[in-house]
Order: C-alpha cells, then sequence, then structure tokens
C-alpha cells in the first residue's frame, strides 16, 4: 500500500508539472506591432476578450501559394486594455504579449496573451 501511494504522488506530481508547463509557463514574450483590426468580447461558457493586429508587409502563404498580410491574433488579459483597444479600432498599436503553450479557455482562445499597450499612435 505504501509504493501505492508513493506511486500516486508521483504521477499527480508529473501531472501537475505538465499542466503548468503547458498553460502557465510563460514560453516567450515580446512586442508585436500593427493596426488593429478589430477587439471583441465572445464565447459560449466563459467571456473572453480577443483582438486582431494586422501587420505591415505581405508574404507567400505556404498553403495556397498566394500574397497574405501578415495578422497576429491574441486573447486580452484585462477589461481595461480591451476598453483601450475598442475605443481606438483602426489605429496603430505596439502590444506587448506573453505567449503559451496552449490555450486555457478563461484565458482567451490563442496561447498569445496581451498584458499591455505599449505606445498607440
Amino acid at each position: 500500500m505504501k509504493y501505492f501511494w508513493i506511486f500516486f504522488a508521483v504521477i499527480l506530481l508529473l501531472f501537475g508539472g505538465f499542466v503548468w508547463y503547458k498553460y502557465y509557463f510563460v514560453f516567450g514574450e515580446g512586442v508585436k506591432s500593427g493596426i488593429l483590426n478589430y477587439a471583441v468580447k465572445k464565447g459560449n461558457v466563459f467571456k473572453t476578450y480577443e483582438g486582431k493586429l494586422i501587420q505591415e508587409g505581405f508574404g507567400a502563404n505556404p498553403k495556397t501559394g498566394s500574397l497574405t498580410s501578415y495578422e497576429f491574433e491574441f486573447s486580452i488579459e484585462n477589461e481595461e486594455i480591451f476598453r483601450q483597444l475598442e475605443i481606438n479600432n483602426g489605429k496603430t498599436f505596439d502590444l506587448h504579449y506573453k505567449e503559451y503553450h496552449g490555450a486555457l479557455p478563461w484565458r482567451g482562445n490563442t496561447s498569445y496573451v496581451v498584458d499591455k499597450i505599449v505606445n498607440m499612435k
């Protein structure tokens, strides 16, 4: 019985470590710049804030071979940032973001989470 509890504790620790690494470990962070295309609040169970920046420049789409614009889809961490983005739609923003390995339903639909506005033009 003692070995069962040790095995159970090890499995629980491994599972907890996996969940932390997948959903809470900040994999990367940085700043993206572009024109704000939209900022919306949406969701069936968890209402989250989502947005999209259109970045300058064009590139080739590897799936279709056609030209495509650079888009940055992101989730927004708090309501204050969302409100500022919502009322300034169409302006150019520099947004600081954190990148996670996975998305949580209450945090947003993407693995990129904007946590502050660096600059607005």
